[in-house]
């Protein structure tokens, strides 16, 4: 594209509207109305000039202002999706997600879950128009911040006629002695904060133009903001996970990479009596239902660090780092991570054991010990007697006649059992679950028979790392920065030329015109340079005189 060149000598870049020296309209200020349209300055604007190859397109694409509210509003609605149903991180950690929202929410769960919105948040598409809000106000800002720089770098003091006649706010004095009033009227913009620049005799008066870098400022705010967001999706800079840790277990710590384990030393839950609690409290626990309402649940837990190197097959050697009580609001916290307290269950099936008799003499032959979270395969009585596990349902349920577990935890466990005796080596299949004794095979002589449960409680913990939590932080100090800066100051000019025997005073501010105004009243108080008029005003005097 040529450049053009003004006749003040300044050459302009191609769409340039006003020259950013002198400020003369070019050829390509089409507006037939009076008043010059100031919007960045008249300077050329790339999507405004450039159309041809795919690059300026996409550029042209994403600096429109209305592209960049479509792909807000469209976020927005997405997001509302996400809320119609829980999210699979606060669905409940025993059930697979896929069953879960089909038997809560019916066909509308299972359609939900299908369209993938149960992990709407971190879904590929969600992250596009993450991304696409982004890539749209980094090209907004640079479409328009670039060349307004440029503009208000360039500006000469002295600028061209029809800049200043064309103004809102413009007049005009004849005077005699154009020194002693211009004089003056520097004088009192001065002493309102004005930054004086001179030149052959003319002035260009300024304050607040950093008030125009405030928009911008709020993008870089809300660019970083939008890229904490992405960021959550990287490994390892955010980790929200529920655990699950029965008391005398030790776990892993999810997001640590095996450096960190977690021990359930106990687990205890403290409930209001209502012999020592006042009226108020009493009236809650009869609405809690069961006549319990909790005071207090904590896991007692012992945080373990890794020593040495991890060795494949071998029990990790551990350290003791610090002992805790995990209360509500009061988690663990140690290195990058976070361990709350969130949920508990209580009196969850340990171990059960069972008794293998003869069906017909009651006669018993040993007893077993299922361990519910390691079962082993075979468990040998002596004399020929053993039982081996052939299939373990740890949640069973029918599954329209056939056996199935919904989750892996022991929440109503059943077995399938061989029976192995010395008259029958080959063994026999029972089917074992609470209250049920099943014989797929036909009549046994030999059973399983229930002979006792051990039970233990579990804590619900969340385990939480957020390495962009300081990244939210800082979009959201630099947003605000940006909303100060645009909100309580304004960029206002006044220019004040010599032309023949006349003074010509001409201003514009990007918004508050009382403010400027009154700034030029002040400073013309005591000269004899007339007020300049608001031409806006006017022309509506001029069109009510008409009607």
């Amino acid at each position: 594209m040529n450049e053009m060149k003004c006749e003040c000598g300044h050459v302009n870049p191609h769409g340039t509207i006003l020259c950013e020296a002198c400020g003369k309209p070019t050829e390509n200020e089409k507006t037939k109305t009076k008043l010059l349209d100031m919007t960045y300055e008249g300077s050329a604007r790339r999507s405004q000039t450039y159309n041809k190859t795919i690059v300026d397109k996409i550029w042209n694409f994403f600096s429109s202002v209305k592209v960049g509210v479509w792909l807000i509003v469209i976020t927005l609605i997405a997001s509302s999706f996400g809320t119609i149903f829980p999210q699979e991180m606060y669905i409940p950690p025993t059930m697979a997600a896929s069953e879960y929202y089909e038997m809560e929410h019916g066909f509308f769960g299972k359609l939900y879950y299908t369209l993938g919105f149960h992990n709407l948040y971190s879904s590929w598409w969600y992250l596009i128009l993450v991304a696409s809000i982004g890539i749209s106000l980094v090209i907004c800002s640079l479409d328009r911040v670039i060349p307004l720089y440029k503009a208000l770098k360039n500006q000469r003091v002295t600028r061209h006629d029809s800049f200043l006649t064309r103004q809102r706010v413009f007049g005009k004095t004849t005077v005699e002695i154009h020194d002693d009033e211009i004089a003056i009227v520097k004088a009192g913009l001065k002493k309102r904060g004005y930054n004086i620049r001179e030149e052959n005799g003319n002035i260009l008066a300024e304050k607040g133009r950093f008030s125009r870098w405030g928009p911008y400022v709020n993008h870089i705010g809300l660019i970083i903001f939008l890229a904490a967001a992405i960021l959550r999706s990287v490994p390892g800079m955010y980790l929200d996970e529920v655990l699950w840790v029965r008391e005398g277990e030790l776990l892993s710590i999810p997001g640590t990479d095996g450096q960190y384990y977690l021990e359930n030393e106990s687990f205890l839950l403290e409930v209001y009596d209502s012999e020592s609690t006042d009226e108020v409290f009493n009236q809650a626990i009869e609405r809690a239902g069961n006549g319990m309402l909790v005071s207090n649940y904590q896991t007692n837990a012992v945080l373990y660090e890794r020593v040495g190197d991890i060795v494949h097959g071998a029990e990790p050697e551990l350290s003791v780092v610090k002992e805790h009580a995990i209360r509500v609001n009061e988690p663990l916290k140690h290195d990058s991570f976070g361990i709350y307290q969130v949920d508990f269950k209580l009196n969850e099936f340990k171990t059960m054991s069972f008794n293998l008799l003869n069906k017909e003499t009651n006669e018993n032959f040993g007893t077993i010990t299922v361990d519910l979270t390691k079962p082993e395969t075979l468990y040998d009585l002596g004399d020929g007697y053993s039982v081996q596990i052939v299939n373990y349902f740890p949640d069973f349920f029918l599954n329209e006649g056939e056996p199935g577990t919904r989750t892996r935890v022991p929440n109503n466990p059943a077995f399938v059992f061989r029976m192995i005796t010395p008259d029958k080596p080959k063994g026999e299949i029972s089917l074992v679950a609470i209250q049920q004794n099943l014989e797929p095979e036909g009549n046994n002589e030999y059973r399983m028979a229930f002979a006792g449960l051990e039970t233990r409680n579990a804590a619900g913990l969340t385990v939480r790392v957020d390495h962009t939590l300081w990244i939210f932080g800082l979009g959201g100090t630099i947003f605000m920065i940006g909303v100060i800066q645009g909100m309580y100051w304004n960029h206002r000019r006044v220019w004040v030329k010599r032309n023949g025997n006349e003074v010509w005073l001409a201003a514009h501010t990007n918004k508050n015109w009382f403010g400027l105004k009154k700034d030029i009243s002040k400073a013309l108080e005591h000269s004899k340079i007339s007020i300049p008029i608001d031409q806006t005003e006017e022309e509506k005097n001029s069109e009510n005189d008409k009607t």
